[in-house]
């Protein structure tokens, strides 16, 4: 049973789930909109949104602690110099999740995510 587990594990290792969420974020953060399954979406609205809030304090430890978890420099910029700013006064949600469609492949639904 899975009472007050606190994520999912998306039937991948711990580092290959870490990396996934974080390739999601950069993909997130650089086009603003992306489509993928409803629990990567979920899973991942969990994850963007400590990052923002984390990138809102706007210092050089936020901004370490951003770039820890993105691993990418563009992205970690873009998050704590552009994103985070115009959430400063937004206590959480800064995510919007749209379910799309059924995938044909394998009957998987689809959701777009996308910042607000």
């Amino acid at each position: 049973m899975r009472h007050r587990h606190g994520y999912r594990k998306l039937g991948r290792t711990s580092a290959h789930r870490k990396a996934l969420l974080a390739n999601l974020s950069i993909s997130l953060i650089e086009h603003g909109k992306i489509e993928t399954t409803a629990v990567k979406a979920k899973e991942l609205r969990s994850y963007i949104e400590k990052l923002i809030t984390t990138a809102g304090k706007n210092d050089s430890n936020a901004h370490r602690a951003v770039f820890a978890a993105l691993q990418n420099k563009e992205a970690t910029k873009t998050l704590v110099n552009e994103l985070a700013p115009k959430y400063v006064d937004r206590t959480g949600g800064y995510t919007r999740i749209v379910r799309t469609r059924i995938r044909r492949g394998d009957a998987t639904p689809m959701a777009f995510i996308e910042l607000v």
